[in-house]
């Protein structure tokens, strides 16, 4: 399921040289019809410098901060359902459709769905007719994600597993599935290496990875500001959007909240497009597909800075990674 939200603030209005400028930098959510559970994270805080009362030290473990996020999830939970129900905007637009393509379904394969969530994109690939295992290390995600599930129910098994952990993905079944997917979660995951790991064992010969990730290089926590330029050209006003980036390249940390409201910050680790493709490529898997899907000209969003007026930029990547036939 689609994990985060654009949430962002106005900074004051600038003028120069007959050029209004209007941002938005990560501090509060703002919501509207496209706008409401849109990806981008708020106060996008490094984790190497936050004061322990925010719930993280400075120097956690690699072991702690898998389960400080984990915890972070579990208490997020229930409301995270109740807001995202079957899919908000980005999923019903951008990231369901997208997954779908690259995924190309066939009825009765073996799907894995990764970090599941409530649950939402398991229903959906059970109604094109695979079978689902669905797993979260949430498990009042897990929870919701059963309560949910009332048609197609023999075709889904959702477990409790934590997709860090490769000893217990490995349990899941050797060359059991046709096809995983990892929607919106890559960026939820403090190490993304034992889940790929554990793909090269649990997918057959030529099986895929779906996966979708906040795009890197445009709608990053820890560095990109949306823009909207108003230029006065000769008696005609003419807006502009673009994204302003100032930092891309290194893996960072950062607290986080994915929709305004929720109970307790998230944390999110941001990976360049090389990092991920690299690790994917360490674990033996070959890169055939990928989509950075934008909203459409009939899409709008109420605020002037929601993604779905942004129509040449994408806000997410999704990618299809497979194993290639022995």
């Amino acid at each position: 399921m689609a994990r985060a939200s654009r949430a962002r603030s106005w900074s004051d209005m600038l003028t120069t040289n007959g050029c209004v400028l209007l941002a938005r930098e990560h501090r509060k959510a703002l919501q509207g019809p496209m706008d409401s559970l849109t990806p981008f994270p708020e106060k996008a805080i490094l984790a190497e410098s936050l004061p322990e009362e925010h719930g993280m030290a400075r120097d956690t473990e690699p072991a702690d901060l898998n389960a400080d996020v984990q915890r972070r999830w579990d208490t997020n939970a229930e409301w995270w359902d109740e807001q995202f129900g079957e899919g908000n905007a980005f999923q019903r637009v951008l990231i369901g459709p997208a997954t779908e393509r690259l995924l190309a379904l066939k009825p009765g394969e073996q799907v894995l769905d990764i970090a599941c969530g409530n649950g939402a994109f398991s229903r959906r690939m059970a109604e094109l007719g695979a079978e689902v295992t669905a797993f979260d290390f949430s498990p009042r995600f897990i929870a919701r994600a059963r309560s949910r599930t009332t048609t197609n129910a023999d075709r889904i098994r959702y477990l409790v597993v934590d997709a860090t952990n490769e000893a217990a993905l490995l349990t899941l079944g050797s060359r059991e599935f046709d096809a995983a997917v990892c929607s919106m979660a890559f960026m939820d995951m403090s190490n993304i290496e034992p889940l790929l790991a554990a793909l090269t064992q649990l997918l057959r010969p030529g099986g895929r990875l779906v996966f979708s990730v906040l795009h890197p290089c445009f709608n990053n926590s820890h560095g990109t500001t949306l823009m909207l330029e108003e230029e006065d050209r000769e008696g005609t006003l003419v807006e502009t959007l673009s994204v302003k980036v100032r930092k891309y390249i290194s893996s960072t940390t950062a607290l986080g909240v994915g929709i305004a409201g929720q109970p307790v910050p998230q944390v999110y680790f941001h990976r360049p497009i090389s990092a991920l493709y690299n690790a994917c490529f360490r674990a033996g898997l070959v890169l055939d597909g990928i989509e950075e899907p934008v909203f459409g000209d009939g899409d709008s969003a109420r605020h002037p800075l929601g993604w779905a007026n942004f129509k040449e930029i994408p806000p997410v990547l999704v990618s299809r990674m497979r194993l290639p036939a022995r």
